[in-house]
């Protein structure tokens, strides 16, 4: 056996050799660590965005609607002939979602994918500020009411013009607002129609006729003298009253309303209540709706909005669903997710506490922690998410309508340097629209990046796919950080990170959930 003495510099010289190596590889590879790196495949996610700008595609998908629509029919006509739905059932109501790009009314409009970024960026720019402007002025007690917008007294409620409509945004946010769509009958019989859905909004409505001023949408625009169950909401109605103390105005006592939007646009006419079908399941009945005579902007052909807030007279809200939730799809694809009303599957979910602002109760806030990226929690104060319990200032609110993920600057810039720092290898580029941090990976099939996670109250943590953060703004391989920072007190988590994940809000356990790949 050798001396001690002949071993001894043999392990002084292993140890030399071997300790700077781990501390480069640590260092300079601060995605080393296992299970701190997403793979993003640079190669699917452009083929996507190419054939997001396909006629192909946005055909098939209407064709596919189309047949739905007709076996839907002829399964109702067959459970008519079998039987009568005594009971109205709200639980299991599912709906197909597509993204708004796939809209007839979008076909042909966008030559490059580049152009289709700038203008969802345009939408989503609006959209964020008026969100955070709506919510800043709730939590400052501004009334939030319909009643803000009060046309002329002496005109009728459908040839207000947009002069006479002005005052703070209510009920609705940004261009459009909303940002994935369905089908839905309306009436009875039922007419199927286009709407966008929308977590920021709290009134259902649609265009109607006759029509003082309508926007052009893809369908026939619905005209309530068809249906045999369309009903106007009386002035002493409790709906009226929640839509607003003032919303009777004119002679024949009937309930009014008015939603204005960030972008200027609008919708004014009766309030009444009609007869809704989702899908396959049994008509929903006696559903308050704004029945729209002048309505103003730009809604991409779509006929109207089927609200998902958290307010009495939103769709969930009215049918008495303790839950509901959707899977969003990615914008790039016409394939469609659902929306289902009712409780579902949230095992293997990541859940974090839902909360309420004491002003205003149409968002849906969420218990945000912090943030990692590349496995290290960031150095951001718990002050940064917070919500304040009696004004319902700041806070996190998870929005459907809004892209891209809105922080609090300090918080975003957090993020951004601690990305940056974990992708030295990545060709960085210059900015894009409100994205500062881009990167050219045309040369690359895939890259490696640093894993993104958001750390919730509780202890859950949802680990985003790198799709859901790393994202295409042309079609050469130019690729952006999906965060933007914020100077209002509230951010935001947008839709691109919610990408095929299923959402659900569940109001009787005041809990949100997140579960990955369950579409």
């Amino acid at each position: 056996m050798p001396p001690v003495t002949t071993l001894l510099p043999l392990f002084l010289l292993l140890v030399a050799v071997l300790a700077p190596r781990a501390a480069v590889s640590s260092r300079h590879s601060p995605a080393a660590a296992a299970g701190v790196t997403e793979t993003l495949d640079v190669s699917e996610s452009l083929s996507r965005a190419r054939a997001a700008l396909s006629t192909d595609a946005v055909s098939l998908l209407h064709q596919s609607a189309a047949a739905t629509e007709s076996a839907s029919t002829n399964r109702k006509r067959a459970r008519r002939r079998s039987r009568k739905t005594k009971k109205q059932q709200t639980a299991g109501l599912t709906l197909r979602l597509h993204s708004r790009d796939f809209l007839p009314g979008e076909q042909g409009r966008h030559e490059t994918y580049r152009s289709l970024i700038l203008s969802r960026l345009a939408r989503d720019t609006a959209r964020a500020a008026a969100l955070s402007a709506r919510a800043a002025l709730a939590a400052d007690g501004v009334s939030r009411t319909a009643g803000d917008l009060r046309p002329a007294d002496t005109s009728p409620i459908y040839a207000a013009s947009a002069a006479a409509i002005q005052g703070p945004v209510v009920s609705g946010v940004g261009q459009g607002s909303g940002e994935y769509f369905s089908r839905v009958g309306l009436g009875s019989p039922a007419r199927q129609l286009y709407l966008v859905l929308d977590t920021g909004s709290d009134v259902t409505w649609v265009q109607c006729q006759p029509c003082a001023d309508c926007y052009a949408q893809s369908d026939p625009v619905f005209d309530p003298s068809l249906s045999s169950t369309y009903a106007p909401v009386a002035c002493t109605s409790s709906r009226c009253r929640d839509l607003d103390d003032a919303a009777c105005r004119n002679a024949t006592g009937a309930c009014l309303y008015e939603v204005a939007y960030g972008d200027g646009s609008y919708t004014v006419g009766d309030f009444a209540t009609e007869t809704l079908t989702l899908g396959d399941s049994p008509p929903v009945t006696n559903v308050a709706i704004g029945c729209g005579h002048d309505n103003e902007g730009l809604f991409v052909g779509a006929a109207g909005l089927l609200a998902l807030g958290g307010g009495p007279l939103s769709f969930p809200s009215q049918i008495q669903a303790p839950a509901f939730s959707y899977c969003l799809v990615d914008r790039d694809s016409p394939a469609a997710s659902t929306l289902q009303f009712g409780g579902g599957d949230t095992s293997d979910a990541v859940t974090a506490p839902l909360l309420r602002s004491p002003r205003s109760g149409t968002f849906y806030y969420v218990g945000l922690a912090g943030i990692a990226v590349g496995g290290e929690d960031l150095a951001i104060p718990s002050s940064a998410f917070a919500m304040d319990a009696a004004s319902g200032t700041g806070g996190v609110i998870v929005d459907s309508g809004t892209a891209v993920t809105r922080l609090q600057a300090a918080a975003y810039n957090a993020l951004r340097d601690a990305f940056v720092r974990g992708t030295p290898a990545l060709a960085r580029t210059s900015g894009v629209s409100l994205f500062d941090t881009c990167y050219d990976l045309s040369d690359r099939t895939s890259v490696e990046v640093p894993a993104v996670s958001l750390r919730f109250d509780g202890g859950g943590s949802l680990r985003l796919p790198a799709k859901n953060y790393l994202i295409p703004v042309d079609g050469a391989g130019t690729y952006c950080l999906a965060f933007a920072p914020t100077n209002a007190a509230v951010s935001i988590i947008g839709n691109v990170q919610q990408q095929g994940t299923r959402v659900t809000f569940d109001t009787a356990k005041n809990t949100v959930s997140f579960a990955p790949n369950k579409c």
